[in-house]
């Protein structure tokens, strides 16, 4: 066993973006399995308000255009007639669909009738004192506001508990278990500087029997051979692979948990915070996820997830409904006393299968 005690790992929070090409100019989007992150600001709980600032990526397009790319849930004839509508400001007065966008125009979005999608909302305060909690979240509900998402999101389920929070890590929609959220923004701030010690350890429910411990140190770079572009592989190695197209560092020890001929429970302890880092990693291993409609039996999946064409047969190969990752153990220095908080979350029910 690796104790919490012996060493600590520094928390990256990385910001990664991917850009997507709207009439030949690239407009920039996050890239968070289930969510697309885009910057918002909340007057109250009850009103939602997405405001963006226009860069060089953006100037030069019609705001309906703008929209359309940016918020890609609806076609650009209704983002035309939204605007119409009254629903999207710019600069602070109301404009016509076909205006063309400037550098720093203000453009102001009031989606009050988006419908969202159902979550589970039945999260659990693993830790709490009066600087942070320490949350286990489910494994279908969004941490941040994005895409439809609003009220049905951990963000809006603890302000609307405790005030204003400030989410120090997140975890992807069906990744449960634990992060930690700071009430204060100095609390936030300690929590959230680079090197500040942060260990993390993952169960994760993968096909395959996974048998013995592997360091897997090396790089992560586009899977190319996949149909999806978001889509990342591992690369073992000290040095990325000649070509790599914005190749990163990561390193991850892999341990078998429970050992099983059709499937295995495998503790990932990651030592970089990368993108995708464990899904990916243990994939290219040959041990996708359970679950998993990117890093799991078939990609495609994905694709039409997206498109709302997934059949019974796809989701009989997937086993479980969402990706079989878990965050099952934090330890961290608390950042008012310097203390070692340490948490843990029990394995979750739809990981007990048979053979497990």
């Amino acid at each position: 066993m690796v104790e919490y005690s012996s060493f600590f790992l520094g928390m990256q929070i990385e910001y990664s973006r991917r850009r997507s090409k709207l009439w030949g100019v690239m407009l920039r989007f996050s890239r968070n399995a289930g969510c697309m992150t885009v910057k918002e600001e909340y007057e109250n709980l009850e009103r939602r308000v997405i405001r963006s600032s226009v860069d060089w990526s953006g100037a030069g397009f019609t705001l309906a255009e703008y929209l359309a790319g940016r918020f890609t849930y609806r076609a650009i004839d209704e983002w035309r007639d939204r605007i119409a509508a009254g629903e999207i400001m710019l600069n602070g007065e109301l404009s016509d669909p076909e205006r063309r966008l400037e550098l720093h125009d203000r453009i102001e979005y009031f989606p009050a009738d988006i419908a969202e999608p159902e979550a589970d909302l039945d999260y659990r305060i693993a830790y709490e004192d009066d600087a942070l909690l320490v949350v286990d979240k489910p494994g279908n509900l969004c941490v941040h506001p994005s895409g439809p998402f609003f009220k049905h999101t951990l963000w809006h389920l603890l302000s609307s508990k405790y005030g204003k929070i400030h989410l120090v890590n997140r975890l992807d929609r069906e990744t449960s278990g634990l992060l930690v959220a700071a009430k204060n923004p100095k609390a936030a701030a300690k929590l959230g500087k680079p090197g500040w010690p942060m260990r993390k350890e993952y169960l994760a429910l993968v096909f395959g029997n996974f048998a013995d411990r592997i360091e897997a140190y090396g790089f992560l770079v586009p899977d190319l051979a996949s149909v999806v572009r978001k889509k990342r592989r591992f690369v073992a190695g000290e040095r990325p692979p000649e070509g790599a197209v914005r190749p990163e560092s990561a390193r991850t020890v892999l341990l078998p948990a429970r050992s099983g001929e059709r499937y295995s429970l495998v503790r990932a302890l990651p030592e970089t915070g990368r993108l995708h880092q464990i899904r990916a990693t243990l994939f290219s291993l040959g041990f996708p996820l359970l679950g998993d409609k990117l890093y799991g039996p078939d990609d495609g999946i994905f694709l039409k997830i997206r498109s709302n064409a997934i059949t019974a047969a796809d989701r009989e190969r997937l086993i479980l409904l969402r990706q079989a990752l878990h965050s099952a153990k934090l330890a961290f220095r608390h950042p008012d006393t310097g203390e070692t908080v340490a948490v843990e979350s029990p394995l979750p029910p739809d990981f007990r299968l048979p053979g497990v």
